[in-house]
C-alpha cells in the first residue's frame, strides 16, 4: 500500500508540476521620460528604449541605448511586469529561436552602443 501510494505521489507530481521563469517581485516604477536620443552611431542599429530591470529585489533603471539586432528581422521585447511576474526583454524574428539579451556580452561583439555623454 505504502508503494501504490508512493507511485500516485509521484505521477501526480509530474502532472501537474510547473516550471516558472520570471522574477517574481512586485511592479516596477513608471518609465522614465528620456528626452535626449543620441544620433545612431550607425547602419543596423536600432534603440531600445530605457527600462526598468530587477536587481536584489529592487529595481535598476537601464538608460536607452542603440544594439545591433543579433540577425537580420530580429525585433526587440522589451521587458515586462505583467502585474505578478517580470519578464526579461529579448529579440525574436520569423525562422528564429529567441535570443536572450545579454549586456555584457553583445557591448564585448560591439552589438550595444551608448553614448556615455547622455
Amino acid at each position: 500500500m505504502k508503494k501504490l501510494f508512493a507511485i500516485v505521489l509521484l505521477a501526480g507530481g509530474s502532472l501537474f508540476g510547473q516550471i516558472s521563469l520570471g522574477i517574481r517581485i512586485g511592479p516596477p516604477p513608471r518609465p522614465r521620460i528620456e528626452r535626449v536620443r543620441p544620433r545612431s552611431p550607425g547602419p543596423g542599429y536600432v534603440w531600445v528604449d530605457g527600462y526598468w530591470y530587477p536587481d536584489g529585489g529592487h529595481y535598476r533603471w537601464h538608460q536607452g541605448y542603440y544594439s545591433r539586432p543579433p540577425y537580420e528581422g530580429a525585433v526587440w521585447i522589451a521587458p515586462r511586469h505583467d502585474g505578478q511576474q517580470f519578464y526579461n526583454g529579448y529579440w525574436e524574428g520569423p525562422g528564429h529561436e529567441r535570443v536572450e539579451h545579454d549586456h555584457h556580452s553583445d557591448r564585448d561583439r560591439n552589438r550595444d552602443w551608448h553614448d556615455d555623454r547622455h
